[in-house]
């Protein structure tokens, strides 16, 4: 197997503000349930290290959650407070660092039960709090930056969308209120981390539900979303896409990181089946295999400008040796993905 392009263009360094990546691959954060009672251990160290030490330019974790009684369901996934919790985390950035790695939270809330119009606004302060004490154990803990969960139908993300949103006062009633407590959460986080402590945002138009999901319609939709959250502080957009490949809007072949680089000039990081041959979703709904497949198109877009970085998920979660091997040529020794990957920690 072989690109009929050169790959340097993943391979070229990035500096945004404070944060400098020796390349433009990044590991997508992907939900490991291997933290009992919410506390990483060695393993999940090792496991983020081995990524760092084949050439992995910037780690998201996993979603860490924020202190809240309705911020997860799910008992094995890490926390982002409490000693125990933050002591392992510590001891994950300390051996990212060791093999010349970076590396950020993904802080998440798993979403309100049932619709966002059940909180009071005590309630919504309360959660905003959450979120900034998070930042600040980040920044504490030594991480290189913060990236806050905007996507997928989870809490953020239930506020901008109308289905899960039906507020009309301040948070809700317009697709620019729909922003407001993202825009706080941003806000809180900055005020708690300072200007130079990188904040990066996920937001997707698709959720966990409806596929064909739009929280925007046109360009000039996206822009006015965007706006009120790169006012409030992002210093990079995570673009979640099921593929990559497809063209966000008719009329263009950009896709959702192209278009929110060229409407906001913020730097902007791609995702969505990088490597592989299915989309992110259908090995598990359809049950079709992912092997490795060429990334030329990519490279195209990464070479124009379009995105600035690349997050690879299940490809990374397969073969921890990834970036390397793309890096080396040795595609060959490149290992598919398979449902092993997910049962298991290495």
């Amino acid at each position: 197997m072989t690109y009929s392009k050169s790959v340097q263009a993943l391979f070229q360094p990035f500096t945004t503000g404070k944060l400098t990546l020796p390349n433009r691959i990044v590991m997508a954060p992907m939900t490991r349930q291997f933290s009992p009672e919410g506390v990483p251990g060695p393993d999940v160290a090792a496991y983020y290290r081995r990524r760092a030490e084949n050439g992995v330019g910037l780690i998201v974790t996993e979603g860490t959650i924020i202190d809240h009684p309705d911020s997860s369901n799910q008992p094995n996934v890490p926390h982002f407070y409490g000693e125990a919790a933050l002591s392992g985390w510590m001891n994950v950035v300390a051996n990212v660092h060791e093999a010349g790695g970076r590396i950020i939270p993904q802080i998440w809330h798993m979403g309100a039960r049932g619709q966002v119009g059940a909180y009071t606004v005590e309630d919504i302060a309360v959660i905003v709090q959450a979120f900034a004490q998070a930042a600040t154990e980040a920044k504490r803990l030594g991480f290189d930056g913060i990236e806050l969960h905007g996507a997928h139908q989870y809490l953020i993300d239930q506020f901008f969308w109308e289905k899960t949103n039906p507020r009309t006062d301040r948070y809700g009633g317009d697709m620019v209120k729909r922003t407001r407590f993202a825009v706080e959460v941003i806000e809180a986080c900055r005020r708690a981390v300072g200007p130079d402590f990188p904040i990066v945002l996920r937001f997707s138009q698709w959720k966990s539900t409806d596929y064909k999901a739009k929280l925007v319609a046109t360009p000039t939709e996206l822009d006015q979303f965007l706006e009120p959250l790169a006012a409030a502080g992002v210093d990079m957009f995570h673009c979640s896409t099921r593929r990559f490949w497809e063209p966000e809007f008719e009329g263009s072949e950009l896709n959702l990181a192209g278009w929110v680089k060229k409407l906001t000039g913020i730097p902007t990081i791609t995702v969505g089946s990088v490597g592989l041959e299915t989309e992110v979703m259908s090995f598990f709904t359809e049950g079709k295999g992912s092997n490795i497949t060429k990334i030329d198109g990519l490279l195209e877009k990464l070479e124009r400008g379009e995105f600035d970085l690349v997050a690879i998920g299940r490809a990374i979660l397969a073969d921890p040796a990834w970036a390397g091997k793309i890096r080396d040529g040795r595609l060959d020794e490149l290992l598919p993905f398979t449902i092993e990957a997910v049962k298991t920690l290495y």
